[in-house]
């Protein structure tokens, strides 16, 4: 097996905030981009085989979340302000297109900058979708999640952890929990992700799925079963795939675990899918 590509730290400012992250590997760029209460960890689950393709891949947590600053204000969490930063990070590293790979809440930023700016988009990955086309509007929900904030500012892991209660089936909810834990530890600022959590699920994308009909890049939707993961329904992934123009479906088989949650195994799916859609991508 090849040896890993090393790494290199960067900090990126992006109106405002120190965003940080790392770039492994030459070729093609690729870029990383996670969920809400995520950091870049978060979207290949560790994996280093992109790096070992070949495969420039730089990835950031997001702002408030990780190893990044907090936004200036509380309300400076909008898929806006994400899109910004993300533009900021192609521009820092001397990328002119590069291949998106987004999850949840990072895969709506990558779409919403795809329709913004199709030109810096060689390709999309949108991995467990959420975005409907228009931000949480429901009473019940957009509750739920201030009462997650709630939590983590009051008690920190543990006071979210007592406010996360997911609609999953029993042999499911081990191992969500613990992967839930696992990325609420690695935050340096709890009282920012709190803000973004406040934020993230009542902000705009962009309007509408029709939309996803302008997209000319190739996209992967990496969906999940609602056994295991409801908060992203597969039903979002699927109406995903029959917008976009040039769009891939690819869901674990019934009764397994989430292909999204196998980084190894959804960066083969990537790894395959840019190879067919993109063989002679110069990067």
């Amino acid at each position: 097996m090849p040896p890993h590509p090393s790494t290199a730290p960067f900090d990126v400012e992006s109106h405002g905030v120190t965003l940080r992250g790392e770039s492994a590997g030459d070729g093609p760029p690729l870029v990383l981009l996670h969920g809400l209460t995520a950091t870049r960890r978060y979207v290949v689950m560790g994996s280093r085989l992109l790096e070992r393709r070949g495969y420039r891949v730089i990835a950031y947590d997001a702002r408030g979340h990780g190893d990044s600053a907090p936004a200036p204000s509380t309300e400076a969490y909008e898929y806006a302000d994400m899109t910004a930063d993300l533009e900021a990070i192609l521009d820092h590293a001397g990328v002119d297109r590069a291949v998106l790979v987004g999850s949840s809440m990072g895969a709506a930023t990558a779409l919403a900058f795809a329709i913004a700016r199709p030109d810096r988009v060689a390709a999309l990955v949108q991995s467990t979708p959420a975005y409907t086309g228009e931000p949480h509007s429901n009473a019940a929900d957009l509750a739920g999640w201030e009462s997650l904030a709630d939590g983590l500012e009051r008690a920190g892991v543990e006071g979210f952890m007592s406010a996360y209660s997911p609609s999953v089936e029993d042999r499911w909810r081990e191992p969500l929990l613990r992967l839930t834990r696992q990325r609420l530890e690695r935050h340096r600022h709890p009282e920012a992700l709190a803000d973004a959590i406040r934020v993230v699920p009542s902000s705009r994308a962009f309007t509408g799925l029709e939309l996803l009909e302008r997209v000319e890049a190739p996209t992967l939707v990496v969906a999940s079963r609602d056994e295991s993961d409801p908060e992203h329904p597969l039903a979002v992934a699927e109406s995903y795939v029959e917008r976009l123009p040039r769009a891939e479906l690819v869901v674990e088989e019934p009764g397994k675990s989430p292909l999204a949650w196998r980084g190894a195994q959804v960066s083969r799916a990537i790894d395959a899918f840019l190879g067919r859609e993109l063989p002679n991508h110069p990067g």
